[in-house]
């Protein structure tokens, strides 16, 4: 029952994979047919935008490029007017009394050039006496003030004769029924003494403007006077300007009138008090259904390549890897590693099963290889322990003791036996291959008083440890053999009283543990070869090679490999030496701390 319970959960774990693939291709279905639509949808909104402002620009500029060119006629009719005999006569008039006859003959000398034309609705002629004449007699409001003293004649001043245009004379002339005017004031100057004689303001009907917007029905247009009075068009687009800041450049704005969006652009009229808004209705807006079309046929396009997509992944890729998994699963089931025999595409999942083909052949190999490596280490840490606890270095040191307890007295053999025993039981450890730094420099310690008790203060020994360095877990006995190597091959050889210097600190979280002694040093190709591991790979042709028998110690290059296999890094260490001075061996090590 449960092993029949085990393959029926894997059978659902592999379907469940399967549905996962169908579930992943139908959602890359979904996703690209909401994108599409959503594209549609986005390009068709955006297109119609574009094509909106389009025609809105276009009107704009074609509405004010006519009342431009219609403004700039009434300025040429305006200036004919301030030249006009019968014109000039009344304003040269200033301070002289006139009679009706006079006032009428000038008005119609002024009609005579007015004649031609049609929407201009008055002219005035303003002396400075304070008298003025009206070309026509319409009522309208006057504020004699204003014409005489503002900002508005001071403008007109300015301009020596130039025109300067303005809505209702900025308020200081206005009909009393009707619509507002544009008024275009001049000063006006007799030709032959270039003298000012008075001043002109021609009123023009802003109904003029009408003919423009006539034949635009799709759209709600309005010209709108820089006072935000209506000068014509439709009134309900002044309820869309609230809000909107207008420049000389085009202004684009989606508003809600209350019953649909539109769009309002707002151009000002250069060098004129006025501008145009076009409220324009963004469903009315023009779409070239072909791009619409080109994006429906390439969904259909993608569609038929995601139904082969996938297809071909199934033969050539969903297929083969639930084969691939029942027979890993069989191979797991059996507890074997075996090669895998089946019928796969030659493709990546082929190479991949080639691939795993050749793993297993290549872990079986290094199984044994494994195998045979950690029986060759067991042989070597025995090795190393027969080595250290070679009987030469035993019965010198009961020698030793011996000869203490002849000489000394009981006191010193007491001390020698206790630094023995605590040597041999520190090195031991209870068969630990990792010790910590506190336990391996106590066996150092020990090493080094028992070599004292048999040579003599012949070195002295020093240490500089940080406290915080002592619970590091090291290889067991790194120190010891790197101190034997200082003595016999360094210190003793020199002839002289030595010292070794054990060192241990932290330098970015990694110890670094040191041992430097006072002896003979070594050459620059000695430490090249110790460090290229030479007498481990069996290059026995080294001259250096004797200082390294294990016949002797376990050797400085043994040690090495062993803090090499700890750390799991060829650069573990570092060699300086000076010949005839010193050498110092440190080691570079990650810490372990239990």
């Amino acid at each position: 029952m449960t092993d029949s319970g085990t393959v029926n959960s894997k059978h659902k774990v592999r379907k469940s994979m399967v549905a996962g693939l169908r579930a992943i291709m139908l959602i890359i279905v979904l996703l690209l047919s909401i994108s599409f639509f959503v594209s549609v949808f986005y390009i068709v909104k955006k297109e119609r935008r574009e094509n909106i402002k389009s025609e809105a620009v276009t009107t704009l500029n074609t509405i004010s490029e006519s009342i431009t060119s219609d403004i700039e006629r009434y300025k040429e009719i305006s200036r004919l007017v301030m030249m006009d005999e019968g014109f000039v006569d009344y304003l040269k008039a200033t301070g002289q009394p006139v009679d009706a006859v006079f006032v009428n003959n000038t008005r119609t000398s002024i009609m005579r050039v007015l004649n031609p034309t049609t929407m201009v609705d008055s002219v005035f002629g303003f002396r400075d006496d304070g008298e003025y004449i009206v070309s026509n007699r319409n009522r309208y409001s006057i504020d004699i003030y204003d014409i005489k003293d503002s900002a508005f004649r001071r403008r007109i001043e300015e301009q020596k004769g130039g025109a300067v245009l303005t809505i209702n004379a900025d308020g200081a002339i206005e009909r009393v029924v009707g619509r507002p005017l544009i008024s275009i004031g001049r000063d006006v100057y007799e030709v032959s003494t270039q003298k000012r004689i008075g001043m002109m303001i021609m009123n023009i009907s802003s109904t003029f403007i009408d003919r423009k917007l006539v034949s635009i029905t799709d759209k709600k247009i309005a010209v709108i006077g820089s006072d935000g009075e209506l000068l014509s068009g439709n009134s309900d687009v002044l309820g869309l300007l609230e809000g909107i800041a207008i420049g000389d450049e085009i202004v684009h704005k989606e508003i809600d009138d209350g019953r649909n969006d539109v769009l309002l652009s707002v151009q000002k009229i250069s060098g004129m008090p006025f501008f145009i808004a076009v409220a324009t209705p963004i469903e009315s807006g023009f779409v070239m259904y072909g791009t619409v079309y080109v994006i429906l046929a390439l969904l259909a396009v993608f569609m038929l390549a995601i139904f082969i997509a996938g297809m071909y992944i199934n033969r050539n890729v969903t297929k083969p890897v639930m084969d691939l998994t029942e027979a890993l699963e069989k191979n797991r089931e059996k507890g074997t590693l075996d090669q895998i025999n089946i019928n796969i595409p030659q493709n990546e999942i082929g190479l991949l099963k080639d691939s795993y083909n050749g793993m297993v052949e290549r872990v079986n190999e290094l199984f044994g290889k494994l195998l045979e490596n950690e029986q060759t280490i067991r042989r070597a840490e025995m090795r190393m322990l027969h080595e250290q606890i070679k009987p030469h270095f035993l019965y010198n040191s009961l020698e030793t003791i011996g000869y203490l307890a002849m000489e000394a007295g009981a006191d010193d053999v007491r001390k020698a036996l206790e630094t023995l025993g605590s040597f041999y039981r520190n090195f031991l450890s209870k068969g630990e291959r990792e010790i910590s730094l506190k336990t391996e420099l106590s066996i150092t310690k020990d090493y080094l008083a028992l070599q004292k008790l048999r040579y003599g203060d012949f070195l002295t020994d020093e240490y500089d440890i940080d406290p915080e360095t002592l619970d590091c877990r090291i290889p067991k006995l790194i120190l010891q053999p790197i101190v034997e190597n200082s003595i016999y091959h360094g210190i003793r050889l020199k002839g002289e009283m030595g010292t070794i210097r054990i060192t241990s600190r932290f330098v970015d979280g990694v110890l670094h543990l040191s041992v430097y002694d006072t002896g003979i040093g070594m050459p620059e190709e000695q430490i090249r070869e110790i460090l290229a591991k030479k007498h481990y790979n069996g290059d026995t042709d080294s001259s250096f090679a004797d200082i390294y028998d294990t016949s002797d110690s376990f050797g400085l290059w043994g040690t090495i490999e062993r803090v090499r296999g700890f750390c799991e890094c060829e650069d573990v260490v570092r060699i300086q030496s000076e010949q005839g001075e010193y050498t110092e061996v440190e080691f570079i090590i990650k810490p372990s701390v239990k």
